[in-house]
């Protein structure tokens, strides 16, 4: 096992099969959790398979070159220009993670080398087809059980937070804390202070000049709670560059955990100087917590029909939304005889020549639920790409709690109503941590909003970013538009349609793309 394993407090452990050949390594996934690849070896001593944790957290990549297979779960330059693997980007495939929000779990880019899926064993050499050991969808069948007690639930939530928050903070000393000032990050800390509170040297908060991404009341008010000395610092900005595109997109996939590189890189300096080895975040919160969308009343109905009418939070879930609970009513009939649709990503930038990928994995087997847990299914699947490369984790371990697998195991296994208790975002996270924080983060209705800061960004570097995708390598692939960017990059476009999010991502294509064809000629004579 390479990487950081833990023991399970309370594991499930699935039923024996003697029939099937991988029970042992079911059952391992079972009782085991952790950020790990591992190698199983065969009798006479090579590499019979390969196993990548649930959560992702640690890419794995195979391929075979010269009589070896190779497993890495990173590519670095000297590596890759050594090697110069026989790869090739493919076109298609680029062309259509810019359309898939998921594609940051998905296939590479690349024709040749293998991504060993999470939860998924890899049979040695890898062109044998791989073995399925862990699937979202087996745990959420266990919120199918809609009789489960509020109570019971909460109680289940919160076990798993405080297991994998005590695991991942105690791994090193010192570390910091995130505390945005936001319903995640405080869960997070909350549990920090009652499992390893000597290991964190730095509660650090990061807020931005505009009035909604400013959290510093809450930052306070749970300081208070806790007990902690927080230090609040500006979030820093500047400009997008040629240099940190490319720097963050090295990697063997674009770097979209890497977008934010001058807080990346300010936040790296001041964990540095501070002594700091690792940082713990409440990012997938927004996933396996869950938003409470008019989707969950539609999950509801799938299961009661119009006894759903009688649930308690259907008018607080209505009111949270604006929408009337017959509206509600109406929708989740419709999406009754409906598939939930895939998360598309904005394609203003792109040719209407891609077409769309292939589905994730995750999400292919997901007839029994309704299109919230469908929807939380997609998010977890979305959580991997958080555990990607950035300027920040070359300088200290990033970890993530609420991506860890106890976590997403319990949020998967409780009904999408209880997760929104109180027709409520996050309402059982909420009721299970109510008498650790301070009733102003427990009641918040609103939530910290950085679109102003990044929003800013991008129209500050419009004079860099037009050339830099109207010229460059998608556009001359035929994946951007070069006519659609020269509308859509504009001051006065984007002032009024936004799109941050598919700008940056296409930027970060083009980044990685430039990165990839240099490392992937042949070298010259």
């Amino acid at each position: 096992m390479i990487g950081d394993v833990f023991n399970r407090r309370s594991p499930q452990l699935p039923a024996s099969n003697a029939a099937d050949p991988w029970d042992y390594e079911r059952k391992m996934l079972a009782r085991l959790w952790g950020r790990f690849v591992g190698v199983l070896f065969a009798p006479d001593h090579q590499p019979s398979a390969i196993l990548r944790d649930p959560s992702g957290a640690l890419e794995c990549v195979v391929w075979r070159q010269d009589g070896l297979t190779l497993i890495s779960s990173s590519a670095p330059d000297w590596l890759i220009r050594r090697l110069r693997p026989p790869w090739r980007i493919n076109r298609r495939r680029l062309a259509q993670a810019l359309r898939d929000p998921l594609s940051g779990a998905g296939p590479l880019l690349l024709d040749g080398p293998l991504v060993v899926n999470p939860g998924t064993l890899q049979p040695l050499p890898p062109e044998q087809p791989a073995v399925s050991l862990w699937r979202p969808s087996v745990i959420a069948r266990r919120s199918l059980d809609f009789s489960l007690p509020a109570e019971g639930a909460a109680e289940t939530l919160k076990a798993a937070i405080d297991e994998s928050v005590a695991a991942l903070g105690g791994l090193s000393a010192p570390i910091a804390a995130e505390v945005s000032g936001g319903l995640d990050s405080s869960i997070v800390a909350s549990s920090l202070v009652r499992s390893v509170p000597d290991a964190v040297n730095l509660w650090i908060n990061a807020y931005g000049a505009a009035a909604e991404a400013d959290e510093r009341a809450y930052v306070a008010a749970l300081a208070e709670t806790l007990g902690i000395s927080p230090v609040s610092v500006p979030h820093a900005a500047g400009r997008v560059t040629e240099d940190w595109l490319l720097e963050t997109n090295q990697d063997f996939r674009p770097g979209l955990n890497a977008l934010d590189t001058p807080h990346d890189r300010d936040w790296a300096q001041r964990f540095a100087t501070a002594g700091i080895s690792a940082v713990l975040t409440g990012k997938g919160g927004d996933s396996i917590l869950l938003q409470a969308a008019p989707d969950v009343f539609a999950d509801l109905w799938l299961a009661q029909g119009w006894r759903a009418l009688r649930w308690p939070d259907a008018a607080p879930l209505a009111a949270a939304n604006e929408v009337s609970v017959w509206t509600m009513a109406a929708k989740a009939r419709r999406r009754h005889r409906e598939r939930a649709p895939l998360p598309v990503r904005d394609g203003a930038l792109l040719t209407s020549s891609g077409d769309h990928a292939p589905p994730h994995p995750w999400i292919t087997d997901c007839e029994a639920f309704g299109p919230a847990k469908t929807l939380q299914i997609m998010g977890v699947a979305d959580s991997v790409a958080r555990h990607g490369p950035s300027v920040l984790t070359e300088t200290v371990d990033v970890r993530h709690p609420l991506c860890a697998q106890p976590v997403i195991e319990a949020g998967l296994s409780i009904p999408t109503p209880l997760l929104t208790l109180g027709g409520r975002d996050r309402g059982l996270a909420r009721r299970a941590f109510r008498n650790r924080l301070p009733a102003a983060i427990i009641e918040r209705r609103s939530k910290g909003d950085m679109t102003q800061v990044y929003g800013r960004m991008i129209v500050d570097s419009l004079p860099f970013l037009r050339p830099w995708l109207m010229d460059g390598r998608l556009a001359a692939l035929g994946v951007i538009d070069r006519d659609a960017a020269d509308l859509e990059l504009t001051r006065e476009r984007f002032l009024w349609r936004g799109r941050y999010t598919a700008i940056m991502a296409a930027a970060a294509f083009e980044a990685w793309v430039r990165a990839w064809e240099p490392r992937l000629q042949p070298p010259r004579p």
